[in-house]
């Protein structure tokens, strides 16, 4: 599943504009990336654990030359998945129904309708273009 369709499944289940599940969609990964960038842990409970975690050093290998290189140590970002989500991936128990309290659609302002001059019914004689040169016949 990628963005677009995970945002439309979304919306789907909600009741919201896509528009609007977007926005609440990069709200959310901008949040957690930015925990992640100052070192916070973001736990939701039963889903998962984002956390950084730091990666040694290490000897890699060129593919092509096969002549060892220097990896620097590097932060990473991880997922640790929650009980509840690794008991449903593994058939253990079922993914529990949503269920969204409906919300009433906001009140639309009534539109106003715009004063339009009417347009005049009286229509002028078409005249054809006559070409220098033509015959008239």
């Amino acid at each position: 599943m990628n963005r677009a369709e995970l945002v439309e499944n979304v919306a789907k289940a909600t009741g919201q504009a896509k528009s609007e599940v977007t926005r609440t969609l990069s709200a959310f990964i901008h949040t957690v990336t930015g925990a992640l960038a100052k070192g916070d842990k973001v736990t939701l409970v039963g889903f998962g654990t984002f956390e950084r975690r730091m990666r040694k050093a290490r000897t890699g290998r060129n593919p092509r030359t096969l002549a060892p290189l220097k990896i620097a140590a590097a932060r990473v970002p991880a997922f640790r998945a929650g009980k509840e989500l690794k008991d449903i991936v593994n058939g253990r128990s079922k993914q529990p129904t949503l269920v969204l309290a409906k919300a009433k659609p906001a009140a639309k302002p009534a539109k106003k309708a715009a004063a339009k001059p009417a347009k005049k019914a009286a229509a002028k004689p078409v005249k054809k273009a006559v070409k220098k040169g033509a015959k008239k016949r």
